[in-house]
């Protein structure tokens, strides 16, 4: 299971790649059952097959929620105040008793369950409200969700050999900028081996610039190459940029094998959002990229999972991860086609109690066979996004979890 991290982790990551098997070996040696039940899962080449490995991922969820019991003081005392313990977790079906945590959680307290020196990657995540999630994760982690993203990334077939010129729709990483989107932008050209990258958000002279100049030349540069080209951020910018061309009455025609890649949501952009359809439209107008090209991403810096829509446009549940959908009153699971509140659970990392997260945005599950693009497992739609405080809710005490002292 080394290919993934091989194929990843590139260039000046070498030697980190190192450091993270080292430090996975060493991890694995410490906390073989974890592993074991978590290798199970990870192995499974069968990447929507929830029904065939429900009791990988069951063990593997158990596991992850008994060590941050005993490695976060803070985990325990929620645990205990819900009265939960691993052991009432017998299937599926059980996993909604363990408690969520809401993203605001993480934005206003710091809870652990390794120290901070063992988080070999550290990344920040803001929300509309400028509040951030500092998220820390360990060697173990990292092996396994790089993992986890090459089996996706080939399921989808985003994987490709072939020197790629890339525009990326989001801030250029740096020292000064930390921000989980901006490193997943840059690990998003690591699908294909990067030829050239050109930033829609630019650092000069110690600040962030519109590089509108910038990305027009580079279009024009590239649509003269027989390179495929990926456009990859934020839905909103890839909206601004086909606004600009359409203004200025231009239109390129990319190389074959050129896509739109989407991700991140459209943040604080949510008033300009427009409908699917009439986005990859523009799209195809002012770049020559068919629909069947673009693709979207959709995850949150407290829940390090990659979901990429099916070539109908959905998002379906991959076995490393389940998609539960809460009455926005009682918390309580609500049947697959009913809105609410989006809570995701994963085994992924041992840094930080990630084990079931309460995002802030409404959503719907699906019965996979609704979509009719031959994924069997659910999907989940995201309808839009309500902050906590507007969430009165009864069933775990949110206003309660975000009270208290710093541990």
């Amino acid at each position: 299971m080394i290919e993934p991290s091989q194929y990843l982790l590139k260039g000046r990551n070498r030697n980190k790649k190192r450091i993270y098997i080292t430090l996975y070996i060493r991890t694995m040696q410490k906390e073989e059952i974890v592993i074991n039940n978590i290798q199970k899962l990870y192995q499974s080449k069968k990447i929507y097959d929830l029904e065939g490995t429900e009791r990988y991922f069951v063990a593997a969820i158990k596991d992850n929620m008994e060590f941050h019991n005993q490695h976060c003081k803070r985990y325990a005392q929620i645990l205990k105040k819900q009265g939960i313990i691993k052991d009432d977790i017998h299937s599926i079906e059980d996993l909604h008793r363990i408690p969520p945590l809401p993203t605001l959680y993480y934005k206003k307290k710091r809870i652990a369950s390794l120290p901070s020196k063992k988080m070999v990657i550290k990344a920040t995540a803001s929300g509309t409200s400028g509040v951030k999630s500092k998220i820390g994760y360990d060697a173990k982690g990292l092996y396994y969700g790089a993992h986890m993203v090459y089996r996706i990334a080939k399921y989808h077939k985003l994987l490709s050999t072939k020197p790629t010129n890339y525009i990326l729709l989001g801030f250029q990483q740096g020292k000064e900028n930390q921000a989980v989107t901006a490193k997943t932008l840059l690990g998003s050209t690591y699908f294909a081996p990067a030829k050239e990258r050109v930033y829609a958000l630019q650092y000069v002279n110690g600040s962030y610039e519109f590089n509108i100049k910038g990305m027009l030349k580079a279009l024009m540069k590239f649509s003269k190459q027989s390179n495929p080209v990926r456009i990859i951020g934020f839905p909103a910018y890839a909206l601004f940029l086909a606004n600009e061309l359409e203004k200025r009455k231009k239109r390129f025609t990319l190389p074959k094998g050129s896509k739109v890649i989407l991700g991140g949501g459209w943040k604080q952009f949510y008033s300009d959002r427009v409908d699917k359809k009439l986005l990859y439209q523009k799209i195809q107008r002012t770049l020559g990229i068919e629909e069947e090209n673009i693709r979207e991403f959709y995850g949150a810096v407290e829940h390090p999972m990659l979901y990429c829509d099916c070539k109908n446009h959905h998002f379906h549940v991959p076995i490393y991860s389940r998609v539960l959908v809460r009455d926005v009153d009682t918390l309580l699971p609500v049947p697959n086609g009913k809105v609410g509140i989006l809570n995701f659970l994963s085994p992924l990392l041992s840094s930080m109690p990630l084990t079931s997260v309460m995002t802030d945005d409404l959503g719907v599950l699906h019965n996979g066979a609704e979509c009719g693009c031959g994924i069997t497992a659910p999907y989940f739609e995201v309808l839009g996004r309500v902050g906590l405080c507007d969430i009165h809710t009864c069933a775990w005490g949110a206003g309660e979890l975000l009270g208290g002292n710093r541990i």
